[in-house]
């Protein structure tokens, strides 16, 4: 059997993973769960009893959100619409007790391309907090995760946050997902969208995101172009194409074919932006 270490202050974590290599566990929502009838040879890093690591705080030009804030502290947080998308997102993943539990920062380090948070976080223009004892690194979250399971943590490197940039003009963001089921399963397909205003009503930015169609999801940058100087609508949805989703490289597996996810992604995207545009 590993040890198990669960450090109550972020500096002795810091120095537990600069001693040795160490599995860290948070909400331990997939750790547990992928080791069922197992014994437990790893040596584990609990950092759920580091205090300063929970929570939500609003700063002068950005949102910090600690590492082991769950899904429901996210779900009953005061925030502004920019994060309705997240929020959505944090409703999909599992039940009521794995939203307890689980972690955003757990979800974007299992790095799973089915990952239900990270379309919503990429959408959000996300960045990642990694602490080690050699200093504080901030890596943007497309940058973070490299693929299926693949992050650019150093093994001595504990993420301690998730950091959300303040947009300059009313922004709001939305969610869906498309799975087999309505509740409690992995996305066929899942998009993500936010839309910045100017002070006109027009679309100055626009950040929208397809996940499960690649090993990491995908930013569409055409689509994102096509859309920003529009004025939202209902309709929205009609300027995506076909082509705004090339760089997709879905896959067939149980859940769908990859010509299945290539024409739904294409539906769900356009679906998106019309309930967006809608309430913008």
């Amino acid at each position: 059997m590993g040890i198990y270490l669960r450090p109550s202050t972020l500096d002795v974590a810091l120095d537990a993973l600069h001693a040795r290599a160490l599995t860290i566990v948070a909400g331990g929502t997939d750790f547990y769960p992928a080791r069922v009838g197992k014994a437990l040879s790893d040596d584990v890093l609990d950092i759920g009893a580091i205090a300063g690591l929970r929570g939500i705080q609003e700063r002068i030009g950005d949102f910090r959100i600690g590492a082991t804030t769950t899904w429901t502290d996210l779900v009953g947080a005061d925030l502004p619409p920019l994060f309705d998308g997240l929020k959505l997102a944090a409703r999909e993943i599992g039940g009521v007790q794995i939203q307890n539990a689980g972690t955003l920062c757990g979800n974007i380090c299992n790095a799973s391309p089915a990952a239900d948070g990270v379309p919503a976080l990429l959408a959000l223009d996300a960045a990642v907090e990694l602490c080690s004892a050699r200093g504080v690194e901030i890596v943007g979250l497309a940058d973070f995760i490299l693929g299926n399971r693949r992050t650019r943590r150093s093994p001595d490197q504990l993420v301690t946050a998730v950091i959300v940039p303040k947009p300059v003009g009313r922004t709001a963001g939305h969610f869906l997902k498309l799975g087999a089921r309505r509740y409690l399963v992995i996305s066929i397909v899942m998009a993500a969208a936010t839309i910045e205003l100017d002070a006109s009503g027009r679309i100055a930015r626009a950040r929208v995101v397809v996940g499960a169609c690649s090993p990491v999801a995908q930013r569409l940058p055409a689509l994102e172009s096509a859309l920003c100087g529009a004025t939202p609508s209902g309709s929205l949805g009609r300027m995506a194409t076909a082509e705004h989703l090339d760089a997709l490289t879905p896959i067939d597996d149980v859940r769908g074919s990859a010509s299945y996810r290539t024409d739904a992604a294409l539906t769900v995207v356009r679906r998106l932006l019309d309930e967006l545009g809608a309430r913008l």
